[in-house]
């Protein structure tokens, strides 16, 4: 059960969200929104004199020659191979807002050239008080995993708890507040292109995430003074400052298919295999960021929700493997079904491309013991989710040389036996009597 309101201290003028925010609902649909009624110009978007002397702004999300179907208006690192994991950040002592506290993991690809991702994560235990952010660079991602978030933007509110995600497109001013205090999660950027549902190919019309589920915040705005009020724009992955004396969420009507929006984890409609066999992660897709070359992602985010495992004569956990796709994991809550031990909710890991990994030794071990016997099992209490990209990332000097890094991480496979066995007499046999050598 979520906790009531409370005040959120900032500057004066700035007042409480309420415990039942009205949304849209719907995923990449063209919203018309306004706080006071006829406030929004009809018929055309620029006329001469707006409505109560408003201005006219359109933010445009991508070029303006796109197809129309596409149309949406409104550091050093260094590359390494091996596996990574992170134990959970601590959350800072000194004041540190949501800015203040996001610091990047890795990336790949270039905001100059309009391709590419990164991953941060953040820690905060203040509100942003007088100042908002805005990013030119890329939309975000936000996966809380510790206390709400209260996030004003031009567009207006949202509130978003831990087991929901929220995207903040390019362009938008927004602000967090921390109604919970402490608060810790994770954040995906994408260059060049927005997220999108994944198409269903053979699934359907069903599943997934359903376009419905995604909630766009209403119209809200104050008119207020704000001396000194402080815009922060992330641009070219640098930060510059400029100031003003009046706050940007004075947006009293708006329309368009390009807003920040929310979504809640725990209305995904999960698939899986009914049979034989462990499915790939890409049937757990809630938003992907494609590139031009189809079925090939630039970042995926992908989910392990609750679910049941009934496949009979298979290793239900994730198996073994190398990828050529690169995997970011992150843990919202509980615990996940591949790692018994280590791998903690708020804390990550990085498996670059055709990097070894899979379940550890425990994992192995207690899933095999089991045997075929294994009779359906539902996996409960755990929230897992993984950004997933065709490019190569290369990895923050901080993040490698940080003390949360988990240095003893390779430890978790130490113990992995041979099971192999075989008749020495028999395979010679047989090598003789097909003609051929085992390779």
């Amino acid at each position: 059960m979520e906790k009531p309101a409370t005040e959120v201290i900032k500057g004066d003028g700035w007042g409480r969200f309420p415990d039942d925010l009205e949304y849209h609902s719907g995923f990449g649909n063209h919203f018309e929104s306004e706080v006071i009624a006829g406030s929004l110009p009809r018929g055309q978007n620029s006329p001469l004199i707006c409505p109560f002397g408003l201005y006219a702004e359109q933010i445009s999300g991508t070029s303006f020659t796109s197809p129309r179907k596409l149309s949406q208006r409104r550091s050093n690192t260094v590359a390494n191979p091996t596996q990574l994991r992170w134990k959970p950040v601590d959350i800072p002592d000194s004041p540190t807002d949501f800015i203040d506290g996001l610091y990047t993991i890795c990336g790949a690809g270039s905001s100059f050239l309009r391709h590419g991702f990164a991953i941060h994560m953040y820690i905060a235990n203040k509100s942003m008080d007088n100042c908002a952010f805005c990013n030119a660079d890329g939309d975000f991602l936000v996966v809380p995993q510790q206390g709400r978030l209260w996030i004003t933007t031009e567009c207006g509110r949202l509130q978003v708890s831990p087991g929901e995600i929220v995207v903040l497109p390019q362009g938008f001013r927004f602000v967090v507040d921390l109604p919970d205090g402490p608060s810790r999660g994770y954040v995906a950027e994408v260059f060049g292109t927005h997220f999108q549902l994944p198409d269903l190919g053979p699934i359907g019309a069903n599943g997934l995430a359903a376009s419905r589920d995604f909630l766009a915040p209403t119209a809200w705005f104050e008119d207020c003074p704000r001396p000194g009020f402080t815009i922060i724009q992330k641009f070219g992955g640098e930060l510059f400052n400029a100031r003003q004396d009046f706050s940007p969420f004075n947006v009293v009507a708006w329309h368009g298919n390009y807003v920040p929006y929310k979504y809640d984890l725990s209305k995904f409609c999960p698939y899986n295999t009914v049979l034989i066999d462990h499915g790939d992660p890409s049937i757990n897709t809630v938003l992907t960021a494609p590139t031009d070359k189809p079925g090939v992602a630039l970042l995926d985010f992908v989910i392990f929700p609750p679910r049941w495992l009934v496949a009979e004569h298979t290793f239900r956990p994730p198996y073994y493997h190398r990828n050529c796709m690169s995997e970011f994991m992150g843990l919202i809550y509980g615990g996940y079904e591949a790692k018994a031990d280590g791998f903690l909710p708020g804390g990550a890991s990085l498996h670059s491309c055709m990097t070894p990994h899979g379940p550890d030794t425990k994992t192995y071990e207690a899933t095999v013991a089991r045997g075929n016997e294994a009779g359906p099992h539902k996996i409960t209490d755990t929230m897992a989710f993984m950004f997933e990209s065709c490019l190569m990332p290369r990895t923050c000097p901080w993040a490698l040389d940080s003390h949360f890094r988990d240095l003893d991480y390779y430890q978790c496979w130490i113990g992995l036996k041979s099971h192999f066995s075989h008749d020495k007499t028999d395979v010679k046999s047989n090598d003789l009597q097909n003609g051929n050598k085992s390779g």
